[in-house]
């Protein structure tokens, strides 16, 4: 079993857990300072501390950063007498796993452990995403993909890049077609040049026109001095037109003039104004539907689809999920100051097996999250939102779609999952499952469904009846 150090200055809470945890096999040392459960540390090792933070002479909150160095594949664990927000803050920032107040609820540190435990396995059994050198090879770049059709995204891309054709890159939501524009605008003619986005979606039409084209003062109610436009911004570079098919009807009249003549009148100006902005237009729509409906110049469309790039969704390059979970990773880390580099191969085969909706932008809005809850620097399934993690009953079943498992695996799957998610706490599990003691019970044996080694017991009296 596992080794457990408990540090309290209280002798009766050391004296009770140690007989508590004994009682389920594991090896348990105590220590009544911080200094005695450091010295313990060293010398045997654990792999769960339970640290008490206001104990005489170092507190625990002083001492967590050095526990966490004397082991550091060790889980720790904090217990105070004392509820005060700013110590809870405190200790996660300093490193602990877990927090439990006092007066200690067993159930609440049994499971605290089970879950630390567990942790620990996990991380043995993760596979390495990010190392040190991909922050910088991948961090500022999410074009990644070894798919087919992201493989024909990329030779297109290389194809258009040095001219100063219009490009319309088409895809839902999601699916990174900013990245794409601001790739053609880094291998164009002038990637040194300004690149300026414009969500057409943004504003109402009047403020979208003075945006784009700028206005002279007093061209409108609020207009106190001249605004030069994007287009005017973008002179030398390139503009960005994301959700053009949004455009109202003038606005549109406007943008073909400028794709026809490169030319264009701000609000309230009577001179013409010239651009040699490249253009690059985005929609999540078929804009050829739109034109059958009336709804989009059928002259503007062809203006803007000089080429097309058509972005796949991501449920169609599954295979590009690895290296794009790589990359969104590494920028997170950066960007949210953390280290977690690993996932737990079930996160990944999750993953391949969701549809991803959103698309990209989903994916590295789960990771975020992941990433802002874990705290031994491994993601694994119960940091996802219970959508994406769904699982089949059989790992071989891993890639079969949500829409195509029968009501038994996805109830097998839910099952297992909470039970996980709780440290195999049949209380717990009960409540958040909504079913009694008896039917979680033939749930687990119609699914055969085996427990950890360190899972708590099945707690019932002799009679049968559930506590």
């Amino acid at each position: 079993m596992s080794t457990i150090l408990v540090v309290d200055d209280d002798l009766a809470s050391c004296r009770t857990l140690q007989l508590h945890f004994r009682s389920q096999g594991h090896d348990v040392a105590v220590a009544r300072s911080a200094e005695e459960g450091l010295a313990t540390a060293h010398q045997n090792t654990p792999d769960v501390v339970i640290l008490d933070i206001r104990m005489p002479g170092s507190s625990g909150l002083q001492a967590l950063p050095n526990f966490k160095q004397a082991c550091p594949g060790a889980r720790v664990i904090m217990i105070t007498a004392y509820h005060d927000m700013d110590s809870t803050i405190q200790a996660m920032q300093r490193g602990a796993d877990d927090y439990i107040q006092k007066p200690i609820d067993i159930d609440e540190l049994d499971t605290a452990v089970a879950k630390a435990l567990r942790d620990m396995r996990v991380e043995e059994e993760s596979v390495l995403v990010v190392s040190s050198a991909d922050g910088v090879r991948l961090g500022d770049n999410l074009m990644v993909g070894r798919s087919r059709l992201m493989k024909e995204v990329f030779k297109t891309i290389g194809l258009v890049a040095p001219s100063m054709a219009t490009v319309l890159i088409s895809g839902e939501s999601g699916t990174g077609k900013e990245l794409v524009a601001r790739a053609i605008h880094r291998a164009g003619p002038n990637p040194a040049g300004p690149f300026i986005a414009v969500n057409c979606a943004a504003l109402v039409e009047t403020l979208l026109e003075s945006d784009l084209f700028g206005h002279e003062k007093g061209a409108f109610t609020g207009a106190v001095e001249r605004h030069s436009g994007k287009f005017a911004m973008a002179n030398n570079g390139t503009i960005f037109l994301d959700e053009v098919s949004e455009l109202s009807p003038g606005i549109q009249a406007k943008l073909l003039r400028v794709l026809q003549e490169r030319e264009y009148v701000p609000l309230g100006a009577k001179s013409v104004q010239t651009t040699n902005a490249r253009v690059i237009a985005a929609t999540n729509v078929e804009l050829g539907e739109r034109v059958k409906n009336s709804a989009f110049r059928e002259d503007l469309f062809y203006r803007l689809q000089v080429v097309t790039i058509q972005l796949p969704p991501l449920r169609e390059r599954k295979e590009d999920i690895p290296e794009l979970v790589q990359a969104l990773l590494s920028r997170i880390n950066r960007q949210m100051h953390r280290g977690v580099t690993r996932l737990h191969k079930e996160v990944l085969h999750c993953f391949e097996a969701y549809a991803w909706p959103g698309n990209i932008r989903e994916l590295e809005n789960v990771l975020m999250k992941a990433v802002a809850l874990s705290s031994a620097g491994v993601i694994t399934c119960d940091l996802l939102p219970a959508h994406v993690c769904l699982r089949p009953a059989q790992a071989g079943e891993a890639g079969k779609p949500v829409a195509q498992r029968s009501l038994r695996e996805i109830e097998h799957a839910h099952v297992l999952r909470v039970l996980e998610a709780t440290g195999w706490h049949r209380g717990r599990a009960c409540e958040i499952l909504g079913v009694s003691r008896p039917r979680l019970r033939r749930m687990i044996k119609q699914f055969a469904l085996v427990p950890p080694p360190d899972a708590p017991p099945d707690d019932t009296d002799p009679g049968g009846n559930d506590r």
